[in-house]
């Protein structure tokens, strides 16, 4: 089962779909060249899927492509780049390091 991930701007976030069912989101905001994710919810049916990191490397690349710095405000987020350090460039010089969420 393919996850397709799309931005949905007029609602900032990014959306993970299963079979056109919308099953995970990412919620973000976008200020003078920063997209600050702020959190991230997957439905209990498919957190097994793989949509989190769909979601995740979906975004950051979308970020990397537009020149966007990224704040990792929501843990999975600042976990997920943790775990991925070739998206660690993406990191605004000011984003909270892993626990250190506000």
């Amino acid at each position: 089962m393919a996850v397709e991930v799309t931005d949905v701007p007029e609602q900032s976030r990014y959306e993970a779909r299963i079979d056109g069912e919308t099953v995970g989101f990412a919620d973000y905001r976008r200020k003078d060249g920063t997209i600050t994710f702020s959190s991230t919810h997957v439905e209990e049916s498919a957190q097994d899927a793989g949509v989190g990191s769909a979601l995740a490397r979906h975004s950051l690349d979308a970020a990397r492509a537009a020149g966007e710095q990224v704040v990792p405000v929501c843990p999975f987020y600042a976990g997920w780049i943790e775990r991925h350090p070739d998206y660690a460039d993406l990191l605004h010089h000011e984003a909270p390091k892993l626990g250190e969420e506000t």
